[in-house]
């Protein structure tokens, strides 16, 4: 394989950068850039980096002799300042000895060629990074940390030793030794159940790292934009007194209490003949069907308007929230369920935690062991459906040499989901969606 590099932090001005290098010979040519400086196997480092003779940056070293690294080769990473001069100098001296531009995955990629993870613990890397709260983070951490791939393993031993049985029956039962009985269609159907059991603690990842999508709506001069920047904690959104002045979706994403949202900021809604704010208004309107929550902002207590949008979310769920209370009374009568002031951040506590509380209903880690894909689901289907077929060939007399081809295929779709089976295709199919420097 060739030395590959890349960033592992995102390209753009932070307080460091951080690059990975791994591959044959990474060692050798680390030394040229350091200008011969030594350096030992997984101690941290201070060193000048240089290109071209120039010196680049004194950065952080941690050099890992492989089998003992990530990706089970030689390899090491640099800890520079993150300034996007020092990120294009460090690209610059990695090519100019030879090193080639790392794609997306490449690395978790090598991990999992090298034996150092299973497929499934590989795609966990992926679903850990893709993580927007705790329970996605908890979830992820039972497949990556090896858990998941140990109940596999141990179903698959134990498809091997019932496949022995019927296998050993096949083979020397004209001499009269019995090597299966009745207790064999129990033990597959304890194994079953059990399989049974590991796939209902499992969730497919596209129902857990759904995104809490927020959208903000209300009439004009409501102070919407306000109450976004608050929530966001910077300024995101042109605020005017001007009615009107949102004419677009904008959006950003928020994080709160271990929980990731997309907040989206609409255009006010009102009468008006302007043909850009009309289109703005309408897709605001339009959006409402695809939130997960509304929050409806007003100033006046109009119960009419606030009944007219809480009727336009149908059956997504909806928060009336009072806003300007600096310059405004409270309104009284359990119209709002939360009055704030964007200006002072008054009441923005109580909004928020309305907020987390409404996506409270979703996935629960208590409920779940594991992240799964749909690749992982229809794997285990199949797994079920050979024990059926095996379990009605049994009860019906079938041949046994069917029985034993059938287990054959269930433990092949269990040596799917590790990785000890696998296509070229499928390997693409997993490691081009990874983020670069993974």
């Amino acid at each position: 394989m060739s030395t590959v590099f890349a960033l592992a932090t995102p390209p753009a001005k932070s307080a460091i950068c951080v690059f990975r290098v791994s591959g044959p010979g990474c060692h050798k040519h680390l030394k040229k850039l350091i200008k011969n400086k030594g350096f030992n196997i997984g101690q941290f480092h201070v060193r000048g980096f240089f290109y071209n003779d120039v010196l680049i940056d004194k950065a952080g070293l941690v050099v890992f002799k492989g089998p003992n690294s990530y990706t089970g080769e030689d390899s090491f990473e640099v800890y520079a300042h993150g300034s996007l001069g020092v990120m294009s100098s460090f690209i610059k001296s990695f090519k100019g000895v030879g090193f080639e531009e790392a794609v997306g995955g490449e690395f978790t990629k090598r991990a999992f060629l090298n034996n150092k993870i299973s497929l499934n613990e590989a795609e966990s890397v992926a679903d850990l990074i893709d993580s927007v709260d705790e329970v996605g983070v908890t979830l992820s951490g039972g497949s990556l940390f090896g858990e998941m791939s140990k109940n596999i393993v141990v179903f698959a031993d134990e498809l091997d030793q019932i496949r022995v049985r019927v296998e050993a029956e096949i083979d020397f039962s004209d001499e009269g030794q019995e090597y299966m009985d009745e207790s064999i269609v129990n033990d597959i159907n304890k194994l079953k159940n059990r399989f049974d059991l590991f796939v209902g603690g499992c969730v497919n990842k596209k129902v857990c790292s759904q995104k809490n999508n927020v959208l903000l709506v209300g009439p004009v001069n409501s102070g919407k934009s306000s109450v976004f920047n608050r929530l966001l904690g910077f300024e995101r959104a042109l605020v005017s007194s001007v009615p009107g002045t949102t004419r677009d979706i904008v959006s950003s994403e928020l994080f709160y209490e271990s929980s990731s949202f997309s907040i989206f900021d609409s255009a006010g809604v009102r009468n008006t003949s302007d043909v850009v704010e009309k289109a703005g208004i309408e897709l605001s309107l339009s959006e409402i069907n695809q939130a997960d929550l509304v929050i409806g902002v007003f100033e006046e207590n109009d119960v009419v308007l606030i009944k007219k949008f809480k009727g336009l979310c149908g059956d997504v769920p909806f928060i009336s929230v009072q806003n300007k209370i600096d310059i405004s009374p409270l309104f009284d009568g359990g119209v709002f369920d939360c009055c704030v002031s964007a200006k002072t951040g008054e009441g923005f506590d109580v909004l928020k935690g309305l907020i987390v509380s409404g996506f409270k209903k979703g996935i629960k880690k208590e409920d779940y062991k594991y992240i799964v894909r749909d690749r992982h689901e229809n794997l285990f289907k199949s797994v079920v459906g050979v024990l059926d077929q095996v379990l009605n060939s049994l009860n019906t007399g079938e041949s046994l040499e069917l029985v034993a081809e059938d287990l054959k295929i269930a433990r092949s779709f269990l040596d799917e989901l590790v990785g000890r089976k696998f296509s070229d295709s499928l390997l693409g199919d997993i490691f081009n969606n990874y983020c670069i420097g993974k």
